[in-house]
């Protein structure tokens, strides 16, 4: 990811911009050299639509891969950079390539050939468009900044429609080009190459970050292969956000009802204000775009972001519509026969909505990326971008087959002059002032209940960065350095069982680490929530019983934490094979869900599910009730169900604390990290044992079992606790060495990654599974 800061500069922004003005004049370029499909190659209404709707479609599809590809690539340059630049080279090369028409090659051929090399070129735009994106979204975390930095991209992007009409004026007069077919063919060249190049430069001058040591999902692939329904994952996390949903919908209206009727711009002005003379319309076609254009560019974009500041963006959002919604209504008024510099009036107030659309919207959509961020722990601009931009893109594939629809629906022909099709011209006519104006009406209507004020985002902006706050300020009950007020940790004496790991490679770590785990393990806690889950929802048997099936190889025992909701599946299935279970009731402030918990495991119990039954998991840690309410819950299931041994989970200090547990537990189950405690990974094996010592010496002889320990391989930092895939695994492998020499009970704290933790632990919460959270195996 690109170095996140507050304000960017100046040279940051320019070289974003300039990418804006290659991802804008390419399409822009491209409206224009259609029409010649139509006026000197022969395309008909149905050619029309099909090169306008497949090729876009096959885009917008693609989209969201390449989003995934992109969030997910580790390079030294970065995610971004490498598909910027190999998507601005194929796109100079194809566009060049896909113009190279002749009106001598047959209409099957010319028809055939453009569509192919527009598939090829819209490759090459997914390649570019979708990082290129993400990259602007994740150059600034401020609020008004995000705005700033679209304001400068629209600005240098609203020149390519500034020249692009001017093309019409160049492709028309014989002075330059003796046909239509001449023009598109060179033409093509000069717009392809220099657009290329300004492709290029966000690739070679925004500054990023390597992606190397990032633990992103591999690319591999069935990885990838498999990304689609990752993606389709993706896409339901983005659309559970309100906000996210009214953003889409309302860029897919007022962009897609304008595009519409957008192709339709050069018949209108020609047929309604010319009589369908294109000689004598002079440079009228191209004014209305240029005009247009600089109209966006001096006014409407400073005039937008000085209002965004001023009354925040849904307020300058709502505005910029209303505004446009007088243009649209001008225009229909103001296209008279003869006059054509009339509408040269309503220009300022029809620019307002495409105009101000993006550079809105853009920003807006980087504060909704913050918000998944804070649901998901991931940032996923690549695939939000994706998301995005495929609603634009789909919306561009219907907009263009739907201005083939209109033109065949109203009865034009472009052979025909004004006076022998009054009727057909007036339709367009209507259509082009009034179909985006009801899109933008219905847009408006999505929009007025947008709520991510500055405040808020402000607020959500806050919680993220304490999350990634590399100190012992990360969200944790656990006490910093307790150990160290309970007993005297002798460092200069290190473990006999601990490797000395600055003797090896990483790859000769992953072999130890291999070599661990296959020797397996006493016991494994079990973590039952797949991506997109939370706690609250029903889990099935079926999900349990697959990632018991990936981990019971390697261990002699499952932990679980709840007995309802699902989570009762899970010592059926351990004992199904053949698993010793310790099986936790999850009790708190809720008394009611208390006894349905402690109902439950006595009825697992019963059926001969529960090798140990746990009651409370860390309770006197939240403070959730008082020792004497958790002694009898303790003191109930041990009359329920006696021969079972019952006991309960905390860190193993408070056990120190409160002596009274001792007395009521029949094995003594405790949580120890001397990560939580801020201890060096080099150290952590020793306090490892210390804190199993401290336990041990005041147990008066009853077992003592490690109930939690682990290392997270992602996340803040605890002190001298560093998270790391490298020292997770040297934990993994000195913790277990440890464990099998002393003949110590340990359940290795985590299965799998669950990213729903995130928001009790920060990033670092949802990092402390042998596997990912798609259930692959993390051995760097």
């Amino acid at each position: 990811m690109s170095s996140v800061s507050t304000k960017v500069p100046f040279g940051q922004k320019l070289a974003f911009g300039v990418g804006m003005f290659a991802n804008q004049m390419f399409p822009a370029i491209l409206g224009i050299f259609m029409v010649s499909l139509v006026q000197s190659f022969g395309f008909n209404g149905w050619m029309w639509s099909l090169v306008y709707f497949f090729p876009r479609v096959f885009d917008a599809i693609t989209d969201p891969i390449m989003g995934f590809i992109s969030d997910n690539t580790k390079s030294k340059w970065g995610r971004r950079k490498p598909y910027v630049l190999i998507g601005a080279v194929i796109m100079g090369v194809a566009f060049t390539i896909m113009w190279q028409l002749y009106a001598d090659n047959s209409l099957q051929y010319n028809f055939w050939y453009f569509f192919l090399w527009s598939v090829v070129f819209y490759l090459g735009l997914t390649f570019f468009s979708v990082p290129y994106v993400a990259m602007g979204y994740e150059m600034s975390n401020d609020f008004h900044e995000r705005t700033n930095i679209m304001a400068v991209a629209q600005w240098i992007g609203q020149w390519a429609w500034v020249i692009a009409p001017w093309f019409w004026v160049i492709m028309d007069d014989p002075d330059w080009f003796p046909s239509q077919e001449v023009a598109v063919r060179d033409l093509a060249i000069w717009v392809a190459v220099p657009c290329a190049i300004a492709a290029m430069v966000p690739a070679i001058f925004i500054k990023s970050k390597s992606t190397l040591e990032e633990n992103y999902e591999p690319l591999n692939s069935s990885n990838i292969g498999g990304s689609l329904i990752k993606i389709l994952d993706s896409f339901k996390d983005a659309f559970k956000i309100p906000e996210f949903r009214k953003i889409c919908a309302a860029t897919f209206l007022i962009f897609n009802a304008f595009n519409t009727v957008a192709a339709l711009t050069y018949f209108v002005i020609v047929y309604r204000l010319f009589n369908g003379d294109a000689a004598a319309t002079g440079i009228w076609v191209a004014l209305f775009g240029c005009i247009g254009a600089l109209g966006t560019t001096f006014i409407v974009i400073p005039v937008v972001t000085w209002m965004s500041k001023r009354m925040g963006k849904i307020k300058a959002f709502m505005w910029a519509q209303g505004i446009s919604l007088i243009g649209y209504t001008m225009m229909y008024f103001l296209f008279i026969p003869g006059k054509p510099w009339l509408y040269l009036i309503a220009l300022p107030f029809f620019s307002f909505g495409i105009g101000s659309l993006f550079t809105i919207m853009m920003s807006m959509t980087a504060d909704v990326i913050d918000i998944d961020e804070l649901n998901s722990g991931k940032r996923r601009e690549g695939i939000f971008g994706a998301i995005y931009w495929w609603m634009v893109k789909v919306g561009f594939a219907i907009a263009g087959a739907l201005s083939g629809i209109i033109i065949g629906v109203v009865g034009f022909n472009p052979d025909l002059a004004t006076t022998d099709q009054q009727g057909a011209v007036d339709g367009l006519h209507a259509f082009f002032c009034f179909f985006p104006a009801v899109g933008t009406i219905i847009a408006m209507w999505i929009m007025k209940s947008y709520d991510i004020t500055e405040e808020r985002a402000n607020e959500i902006r806050s919680e993220l960065d304490k999350r990634k706050t590399p100190t012992n300020e990360l969200v944790t009950h656990y006490q910093s350095g307790k150990l160290l007020s309970l007993a005297s940790v002798d460092l200069d004496k290190g473990l006999k069982t601990d490797i000395d790991f600055t003797k090896e490679s990483k790859a000769e770590i992953r072999k130890l680490f291999t070599k661990s785990l296959n020797k397996g393990l006493s016991g494994i806690c079990f973590s039952p929530y797949t991506e997109g889950q939370d706690i609250g929802d029903i889990l099935s048997e079926e999900q349990i019983q697959k990632r018991m099936d990936i981990i019971a190889p390697y261990t002699k025992g499952i932990r679980s934490f709840s007995c309802t909701e699902g989570n009762e599946f899970i010592p059926k299935s351990a004992h199904e094979k053949g698993l010793k279970t310790m099986v936790g009731a999850w009790i708190g402030k809720d008394k009611t869900q208390n006894e349905d918990e402690i109902g439950s495991l006595i009825v697992l119990a019963k059926k001969g599910y529960v090798d140990i039954a746990v009651v409370g998991n860390e309770v006197l840690l939240r403070s959730d009730l008082t020792v004497q309410e958790l002694l009898d819950y303790i003191k109930g299931v041990k009359q329920a169900l006696p021969g079972i041994p019952v006991g309960y989970v905390d860190a193993y200090y408070k056990f120190i604390d409160h002596p009274e547990l001792i007395e009521a537990c029949d094995v003594i189950l405790v949580n120890c990290y001397p990560f939580w405690e801020g201890y060096h990974i080099d150290q952590a094996s020793i306090y490892l044992n210390h804190m199993y010592k401290v336990t041990k010496d005041i147990a008066k002889g009853k077992p003592v079992i490690i109930s939690e320990t682990g290392w997270p391989s992602e996340g803040g930092s605890i002190n001298e606790a560093k998270p790391s895939q490298e020292n997770a695994m040297k934990y993994f492998i000195n913790a277990n060495n440890w464990a099998n020499k002393e003949g110590v009970e340990l359940y290795y704290f985590s299965s799998f990654d669950e990213s729903w933790k995130v928001h009790h632990e920060g990033d670092v919460g949802q990092r402390w599974g042998i596997w990912d959270k798609n259930n692959q195996l993390k051995n760097m």
